[in-house]
């Protein structure tokens, strides 16, 4: 979690709650935030990553939380304060998991070495359920790991944001012949997430294809395997994701073991 005693400085030495919001964002940048916490002695208090670093409301630092307030990355090294919730609740899908038969003519037993996100999203892709969830059988992975967003703009309620050369991550891209389908994965319960880990990706993507850019959140729990689809019915505001549809599965073969 961010910490609180920093961010708690920052804005005292910005005056950041004396700025009118409803103008627009608060920008504020790496060297300010660095400036700020010198003094502190934990890596936690002083390192900018960690600091920036906010990926659901419970690491929001309460200074932030209670005036309605979220961070954004804008540019390397430069960030925006916003007023607004940047945030998105992670549904609990209903209902007994569907068995799913994987069309894998074997066991994976490497599959079954550690815990992590990405083996298990490893492991469901090559089951095919992915495709089978899309109704894509085409899909082939061809992205992951890290890249830097095209310039694009945004909204949130009214605050017109320019993002440009962020840092974004992707755990899977699979691309098929009509469709990009990109992922972000977790490997626990999950009970909110920033919105910009799916909107930036998308906004990335979809300015870099022609295709339908589809975006999928993507948990292990236990024996099961949970897929959100979510879309955005405005590309340009930041707001405007919504579920398309949700399910989860157990997959055959690790049930037969």
């Amino acid at each position: 979690m961010a910490s609180n005693k920093s961010w708690e400085k920052i804005f005292k030495d910005q005056n950041i709650l004396k700025h009118d919001f409803g103008k627009g964002p608060f920008y504020i940048d790496a060297g300010t935030i660095k400036k700020s916490v010198q003094e502190f002695t934990e890596t936690a208090e002083k390192e900018v990553r960690i600091l920036c670093k906010m990926d659901t409301r419970e690491s929001v630092p309460t200074i932030m939380s209670k005036n309605n307030l979220f961070l954004l990355p804008v540019k390397n090294g430069e960030y925006v304060l916003i007023k607004g919730d940047g945030y998105l609740d992670i549904v609990d899908i209903q209902g007994d998991a569907e068995v799913y038969d994987s069309k894998l003519p074997f066991v994976l037993e490497s599959s079954k070495i550690g815990n992590s996100e990405m083996q298990h999203l490893d492991f469901a892709y090559a089951s095919s359920l992915i495709r089978t969830f899309i109704d894509d059988p085409s899909l082939v992975l061809t992205i992951r790991g890290r890249k830097y967003t095209p310039e694009f703009n945004f909204h949130v309620d009214g605050q017109e944001i320019h993002v440009e050369s962020v840092q974004t991550e992707v755990d899977a891209g699979y691309e098929g012949t009509d469709k990009l389908v990109l992922v972000e994965a977790k490997n626990s319960k999950t009970k909110n997430t920033i919105i910009r880990q799916l909107y930036y990706p998308f906004r990335q993507w979809s300015e870099n294809t022609s295709k339908e850019v589809t975006t999928l959140f993507f948990e292990k729990r236990g024996t099961e395997y949970l897929i959100w689809e979510y879309g955005f019915s405005d590309k340009f505001d930041y707001n405007s994701i919504f579920l398309k549809r949700a399910k989860k599965y157990k997959i055959k073969n690790e049930l037969d073991d």
